[in-house]
């Protein structure tokens, strides 16, 4: 094989993170890329979900930004609201975010995102879809080849043999078990003690109440705090859909322990989650209708000793699910994925025209020397930041408080870190693929090194 390109890349799990690993890797000219999903068809569901500039950044060259950017509303501030009272503690304006970074910051629909992920997929021919199908077990990780078997619903298990595999499984990674399990560690998933409900309210709904047509209508969104809970609403979809997304203590999961990991809700139980909330708040859960409530367990695991064995690599969610207080969650993946086809696309290729098996494993390591220490920092301040939102009556919240109040008359930082312009200078301006560019020949090149005083047992020769 002469030809990087030629390497039969493998996705398991179509979700976000694994449609942008087959979407990335076709951009870059692979010509042979699988994506193994259980589902039988992608029917996109979900609520709301934040659309920063770095995430706008890696769609754009993939050529499905446009779209997704019609639909969104481009947030100009957000205001930060005592839960009980509705009482401002802070309005933060940022009408310069596109100014800054280059992208506007937006707010969406998750099917928007994945069905434009979807369609840039279904526009390449090197990507072939197989739903209804799942990951058996994994029988070889390389780097010569990895081997895993794969069942279709209803039929017999068959071997795939591939040149990569990119786990792209989620939370409840199958992959990240083998691996893991192969390299004699483990990292178990843990519950947040967090859950949530997503909600989303149509025009048609809210048009008799002037105060909730005013939210739908503006460009603002809203962060409404509490004691152990908050809810965060913005609209979307051209402004016909406004979408709330809660999180509170997770006491119905915890009542009923299970591997689930979403439950349909009680409309009761919800209203009694946010029954001290103001007036507005609580009008808007009324109109969800009854049966209706669905509510998601929030869930993560320890930090992985390794992202990557052989030829497989973990992605997004797989290697660092995180609590959605700082809106970059799905954003994490799509740039695993643009990180990744970078890294693959730039192994070189040995003497004889050959791709160098050991060198297509370090270029995975590069993959995971790039992503997970700033994954780590992001997903830390997200858990942070709840922790912050969430205080109850003390000295802590008081000092909050003030930051908030100060925040607002001076733009500094804020307590909440999604809206604090330093945290948005660190996230927003930061170019994936850019950097993975600048620095794979030296990371590429400091690997090597390693390896080789591996073999040495760290004795110059």
């Amino acid at each position: 094989m002469a030809d990087v390109k030629e390497l039969r890349i493998s996705v398991i799990g179509a979700g976000m993170g694994g449609l942008a690993c087959a979407l990335a890797f076709a951009k870059k000219g692979f010509k042979k890329i699988d994506v193994y999903e259980t589902a039988s068809n992608l029917g996109f569901v979900g609520a709301g979900i934040q659309l920063a500039p770095n995430l706008a950044r890696v769609l754009d060259r993939w050529g499905c930004w446009a779209k997704i950017h019609a639909e969104a509303t481009t947030v100009t501030s957000s205001s930060i609201r005592e839960g009980a009272t509705n009482k401002e503690l802070s309005l933060v304006r940022m009408p310069d975010i596109a100014e800054l970074y280059g992208y506007p910051h937006c707010v969406g629909h998750r099917a928007s995102l994945a069905g434009s992920l979807f369609e840039g997929c279904q526009r390449e021919p090197a990507i072939t879809f197989h739903f209804s199908t799942a990951l058996e077990s994994l029988k070889s990780f390389g780097p010569d080849r990895v081997v895993f078997a794969a069942r279709p619903r209803g039929g017999e298990a068959y071997d795939v043999e591939t040149d990569i595999l990119l786990a792209a499984d989620g939370i409840k990674s199958a992959v990240r078990t083998a691996l893991l399990e192969s390299v004699d560690s483990s990292a178990q998933v843990e519950d947040t003690g967090q859950a949530a409900y997503r909600i989303m309210l149509t025009r048609a709904e809210m048009e008799h109440d002037p105060e909730m047509i005013e939210l739908l209508d503006s460009d603002c969104a809203l962060r409404w705090i509490g004691e152990k809970r908050h809810i965060v609403a913005y609209p979307i979809s051209n402004k016909t859909i406004y979408n709330l997304s809660t999180c509170q203590p997770d006491t119905n999961f915890a009542a009923a322990p299970s591997v689930t990991y979403t439950t349909r809700g009680d409309k009761s139980a919800m209203l009694d989650v946010y029954g001290d909330f103001c007036p507005l708040v609580l009008r808007m859960l009324n109109l969800v209708p009854e049966g209706e409530v669905c509510e998601w367990r929030l869930r993560s695991h320890e930090p992985l000793a390794t992202w990557t064995l052989g030829a497989v690599a973990l992605v997004g969610d797989a290697c660092h699910p995180t609590l959605p207080h700082l809106g970059q969650g799905a954003t994490m993946a799509i740039e695993d994925a643009a990180v990744l086809a970078e890294c693959v696309a730039a192994v070189p290729v040995a003497d004889g025209g050959k791709v160098d098996r050991g060198a297509l494993s370090r270029a995975l390591k590069v993959y995971e020397l790039l992503r997970k220490d700033r994954t780590s920092e992001l997903v830390e301040m997200a858990a942070f930041s709840g922790r912050t939102l969430h205080l109850g009556e003390g000295k802590a919240k008081d000092e909050r408080d003030r930051q908030f109040a100060e925040a607002g008359k001076k733009g500094g930082a804020v307590p909440d870190k999604w809206v604090s312009p330093d945290v948005q200078k660190m996230i927003y301006s930061h170019d994936c693929v850019a950097e993975a560019r600048d620095r794979f020949a030296e990371l590429f090149a400091g690997s090597a090194a390693g390896e080789e005083k591996k073999k040495t047992n760290g004795v110059a020769t």
